[in-house]
């Protein structure tokens, strides 16, 4: 049989307590705690399921928190079973390497799991760069360092020019950092605290790609808090306006249909679709503010699918936009121009049924009538005009 394709691992390290985060209380780890609804954990493996070099996520656990994990919303194809750590962060990572199938893995990234911000970019830099052995990220230090033996006293200078502060992931070859691993849980006497410092003992190559100030690992309770203003920030939302406007003329009928709502008349409106010009006009609106072109485009009438169509389909879309791009749409504004029919009589409907195809409060959705005092196509009663204006609220791309 054919040997399969060699595929990238990256080892989730999540088996902390987070004493430093929580000072001994018996509050959550610092992996498990939240940001933006989600936990940091969740926000990690986000990261690495969305790149398109990761195959295979596995993190590892403390059997203390089984519970806590299987309650996350986890699930994704890469995604494997959690396994159990062991004491110490070098142990965890252990038993993650001995668990990884090492006929399929050509690399493995070890990452900790209190770094949520991770980018794409960096996973990218330390798989390309570990050809030869290993790669991490680092930032070069910029404070002067002092080096004092007894924590009280300086000794000495260092050139700070020669040092780097290292993040995760640090990505290796599988097998020499499998087997270096084997070497160092041999070494009762020497403490390792990262894994490029294990590889760097087992005299393997460890490249340098440039790390990211924005990948910060959450250690203590201000870390945390700075996450989370960061995760806000992240998820700052941008207001945009957007304005319609429709006609349509009449033609021989027995109602008219106006936001969805079936009015008796002496005339119908004439259109490809049911002609509701409120609704089109809505539904134009929200294109506008999304910048998404108009409803000609998206639903073009040369298309006999959309031949006396529900116009309620089209705004569900425009609506469906909005959501797409994890935003709202905060409020309609919509204007009906005619003098006949009345229209005073069903805005209560219409407001109703506006707000339950956009799926928002019928308090978000305003609906008026007007005359254009006998003027114009309207005044001489040969149809029926309106204009809307929408709000809505979108991440902001800046």
């Amino acid at each position: 049989m054919p040997k399969s394709k060699p595929q990238t691992a990256v080892i989730i390290v999540a088996a902390g307590s987070g004493s430093r985060l929580n000072n001994g209380t018996t509050d959550l780890p610092k992996q498990y705690q939240l940001l933006d609804e989600k936990s940091v954990l969740e926000h990690t493996i986000s990261a690495f399921a969305s790149h398109a070099h990761i195959d295979i996520i596995l993190p590892v656990i403390s059997r203390e928190h089984s519970s806590i994990y299987q309650s996350l919303a986890l699930s994704h194809p890469k995604l494997s079973a959690p396994i159990i750590g062991g004491a110490s962060r070098q142990a965890s990572v252990f038993e993650g390497l001995n668990a990884i199938d090492a006929e399929v893995i050509k690399t493995v990234l070890i990452h900790d799991a209190a770094r949520p911000f991770v980018s794409a970019q960096i996973i990218s830099d330390v798989i390309k760069s570990s050809k030869n052995g290993g790669a991490i990220p680092a930032l070069p230090i910029t404070d002067t360092l002092k080096f004092a033996p007894n924590k009280t006293q300086i000794s000495k200078t260092l050139d700070r020019s020669q040092h780097f502060a290292a993040q995760t992931p640090q990505a290796f070859d599988f097998d020499p950092i499998l087997s270096a691993h084997k070497k160092a849980a041999l070494q009762s006497d020497v403490e390792f605290t990262d894994d490029a410092s294990i590889a760097e003992w087992a005299g393997l190559n460890v490249a340098i790609v440039r790390g990211d100030p924005n990948n910060k690992k959450i250690t203590f309770a201000e870390d945390l808090a700075e996450a989370r203003t960061k995760m806000n920030d992240n998820n700052k939302l941008e207001t945009r306006v957007g304005t319609g406007y429709d006609v349509h003329a009449f033609e021989p009928g027995n109602e008219v249909i106006l936001g969805g709502i079936h009015i008796p008349f002496d005339k119908k409106l004439k259109g490809h679709s049911d002609a509701d010009v409120a609704l089109h006009t809505i539904t134009d609106a929200i294109y506008g503010a999304l910048a998404a072109g108009d409803i000609g485009q998206h639903f073009p009438p040369s298309d006999d699918k959309w031949k006396n169509k529900d116009s309620a389909v089209f705004l569900e879309h425009a609506v469906s936009l909005i959501n797409a791009q994890l935003g709202r749409l905060v409020n309609v504004d919509l204007t009906i121009i005619c003098e006949q029919p009345k229209i005073g009589p069903h805005c209560v409907a219409m407001r109703q049924n506006i707000a339950n195809i956009c799926k928002i409060a019928n308090s978000r959705v305003s609906v008026k009538a007007t005359t254009s005092e006998k003027l114009g196509f309207t005044g001489r009663g040969e149809g029926i005009a309106a204009q809307a204006v929408v709000s809505i609220e979108v991440p902001s791309k800046d």
